[in-house]
């Protein structure tokens, strides 16, 4: 999961930075580093994110030559 992928999700779900922390239940400016690349974060930060995006809908898609993206699982509008 990369910074770009995050921010992209964020904006899938119309979430703010704050949304997001409070959902993966970290602080916020832990998600605002990590999405900036100012920290890598930890591995237990990382997997909360990916958890709580991963919950409301998200579909992270690797690398494929034409880079990394998200999308949203059908049937989901907004987390």
């Amino acid at each position: 999961m990369t910074s770009a992928q995050v921010r992209a999700a964020r904006g899938l779900l119309n979430w703010t930075v704050r949304d997001l922390a409070k959902r993966a239940g970290i602080h916020r400016n832990t998600v605002t580093n990590i999405e900036t690349e100012r920290y890598g974060g930890s591995a237990d930060a990382i997997a909360a994110i990916r958890s709580a995006l991963e919950a409301a809908g998200v579909e992270f898609i690797p690398e494929n030559g034409g880079g990394a993206g998200v999308r949203l699982s059908r049937g989901k509008k907004n987390g």
